[in-house]
């Protein structure tokens, strides 16, 4: 199960074969091309694919509309260079987007609410125990402090005005500590806590789709 079929391998390893190429590539435009369109297009472009596909998936039709709009405009005027810098956009993508998962995060932490963490382990284990129920949100808190210093690096680095600094961390660091992080916890939580079944990471991807963008939960089932 948790090391899946040759197919879900082979998948797993052209995804990150394809996510390393992507970091390199980035990394490379945004050091030496940065106000280039090849660069624009090659760094916002994904984000805004997936942003718009999980804003149309989940129904939010004016919003998807609105934001490709906003960020091909904004391309543009970067592109030819008026309107905003293009590094400004770049840090707008990165810092934006952690800023956003922390936000996503740290809502479900409020009172009455239902930790994400929580709330995807049940999707995967079923009903959980007071002890993992309380591990589940501890780790929703540590994901939101940790997007937030994701942030909070972001910013200084740019502020401090050594461009390649911050591209190293945004196109390079930043996939390989989130990895990091994402296998730190698993490995934390199975010797922590035992009880929780083991799962496969397609299970949890799974999940996560299960559970929905932004909290807005869909049909899909296990």
């Amino acid at each position: 199960m948790a090391g899946g079929t040759p197919t879900t391998r082979a998948r797993w390893l052209a995804a990150a074969v394809a996510a390393i190429a992507y970091a390199a590539i980035s990394y490379t435009l945004m050091t030496r091309a940065q106000d280039s369109a090849w660069a624009l297009l090659v760094v916002l472009g994904p984000l805004v694919l997936l942003a718009t596909t999980a804003a149309w998936g989940n129904g939010q039709r004016l919003l998807a509309a609105m934001g490709l709009l906003a960020a091909v405009l904004l391309a543009v005027f970067a592109a030819s260079g008026r309107g905003l810098p293009a590094r400004w956009l770049y840090l707008a993508q990165h810092a934006g987007a952690h800023l956003a998962l922390a936000a996503w995060f740290g809502s479900t932490l409020r009172k009455g609410a239902e930790p994400l963490v929580s709330a995807l382990a049940k999707r995967v284990h079923g009903s959980l125990t007071k002890a993992m129920a309380r591990y589940t949100r501890q780790v929703t808190l540590a994901w939101t402090l940790y997007f937030l210093a994701m942030v909070a690096a972001s910013l200084a680095l740019f502020a401090a005005g050594d461009f390649a600094h911050w591209s190293l961390l945004a196109d390079v660091l930043t996939p390989v500590l989130t990895g990091a992080f994402f296998v730190g916890e698993y490995l934390v939580r199975y010797r922590l806590h035992p009880e929780f079944e083991r799962v496969s990471l397609q299970q949890a991807i799974v999940a996560w789709r299960a559970h929905g963008v932004g909290g807005t939960r869909t049909d899909t089932r296990f």
